[in-house]
């Protein structure tokens, strides 16, 4: 196992997000609360009694789930490991390929159109919340910023990570 040289866990924290989230699974219990408690039906078709229950938990199984992803950055020597928990799988940055690297002030919803993976004309970025971060430029093109709430020590940790590493002199000299 490599030694890790930074870690860092950020929640995503929008309640706004989260409330425009909730409308749909909020209408659903609205609904179960409406039919099955009270025994009204809703239109022509109605949805059967289980069916409005299973939705409704499962829609607020899913909110609770998008609620709790987490941006999990890592960087180890020679390579740099970015995911949202939860979602998607991890994307991996060889160290070697990256260019230059630069602490960056940024506006998430105006720059980049909010938060999350976000793909622009600026680059791709994997923001959760605040307003710094770190942005990677490639030798073959292309950009990534990822959001920190220590962009210092996540680019010392990218700086050191694209150190070359040596073997272990084994006390012989040629």
């Amino acid at each position: 196992m490599k030694a890790r040289l930074f870690r860092e866990d950020q929640a995503i924290r929008q309640p706004r997000v989260w409330g425009l989230v909730a409308i749909l699974p909020a209408g659903f219990t609205l609904l179960l609360i409406w039919q099955v408690w009270l025994g009204h039906q809703t239109g022509p078709h109605p949805m059967t009694n289980s069916n409005v229950i299973g939705w409704t938990i499962f829609l607020w199984l899913i909110w609770l789930r998008l609620i709790t992803v987490k941006l999990r950055t890592t960087v180890e020597p020679d390579r740099i490991s970015i995911r949202l928990r939860g979602l998607w799988n991890v994307r991996r940055i060889s160290a070697a390929d990256v260019s230059k690297t630069e602490i960056v002030s940024y506006r998430a919803v105006e720059d980049y159109g909010g938060y999350g993976i976000r793909l622009t004309k600026r680059g791709r970025a994997y923001i959760a919340s605040g307003d710094r971060g770190v942005r990677l430029t490639f030798a073959k093109g292309g950009k990534i910023l990822i959001g920190s709430q220590h962009p210092e020590e996540l680019a010392k940790a990218i700086a050191a990570a694209k150190l070359p590493t040596f073997p272990a002199s084994s006390g012989q000299s040629d």
